[in-house]
């Protein structure tokens, strides 16, 4: 008889946990409504932050991804004077790194100045696409929290409205009520913002560390066309 009240004891407890639960889920949509059309501005700015950070992250994952031969190969390759198979290697590796080295490659014969120049052009080209949409990601990182506060400001100043024409029948709900749904505007500002400024930053420095291979490919691609440039400068004061 014990165990058959305690088990319905916890079934009512487990129904009552469920009602609240649901009914929590339900006044969170309510509340969301209430927030008026600044909250449908609101969650546009959401879904467009998240595919931004969702379709920026894949992108600048694949570029950072590079054989880590790639630098070695293309090093024999120029050592060697086989500039037709370092070009072949630059083509069948897709990324921003390859791009820049064949620009240099193609360049190859003119002057040390003019190749760098031509690989660090290509460079900054290659981050401008790989920063594509961050300004915006940034816009909804700063411009959501304050569309949020002038929801809450347009709240608060339709419910002072209310009251002053209550006139005396001025009741403290009137008020309250106001502001209870105002303020859901500048939670949900700023639930999009903060997410928009915590993805901004965080592809802001995956972008640096492809920027730093980069960087990194362009120095050791340059000493190997230095060397290149001594050895057969060497070779013709031997002839």
């Amino acid at each position: 008889m014990l165990f058959t009240f305690l088990q319905t004891s916890s079934d009512a407890a487990g129904v009552a946990v469920e009602g609240v639960q649901q009914e929590l889920s339900f006044s969170l949509l309510e509340l969301a409504a209430k927030g008026g059309w600044l909250m449908i501005v609101l969650a546009l700015l959401s879904i467009i932050a998240i595919y931004i950070f969702a379709e920026r992250l894949f992108a600048i994952s694949y570029a950072g991804k590079i054989d880590k031969n790639f630098t070695k190969d293309i090093t024999d390759y120029i050592l060697e004077g086989k500039k037709k198979s370092a070009m072949a290697l630059c083509k069948k590796t897709d990324s921003p790194i390859s791009r820049m080295i064949e620009k240099g490659i193609d360049r190859i014969g003119k002057p040390l100045a003019d190749i760098q120049t031509a690989v660090e052009n290509v460079g900054n080209l290659e981050v401008a696409r790989l920063e594509k949409g961050l300004p915006l990601l940034a816009t909804i990182a700063g411009g959501a929290p304050m569309i949020g506060f002038l929801g809450t400001v347009m709240g608060m100043v339709q419910a002072f409205f209310n009251m002053s024409n209550a006139g005396n029948n001025i009741d403290i709900t009137l008020l309250s009520g106001g502001i209870y749904t105002a303020m859901i505007t500048t939670v949900g500002g700023l639930c999009v913002g903060i997410l928009a400024f915590f993805g901004y930053n965080y592809l802001t420095g995956r972008v640096s560390d492809v920027v730093f291979k980069m960087e990194n490919t362009t120095i050791e691609f340059m000493d190997a066309l230095t060397q290149s440039n001594e050895i057969s400068s060497s070779v013709e004061l031997y002839n």
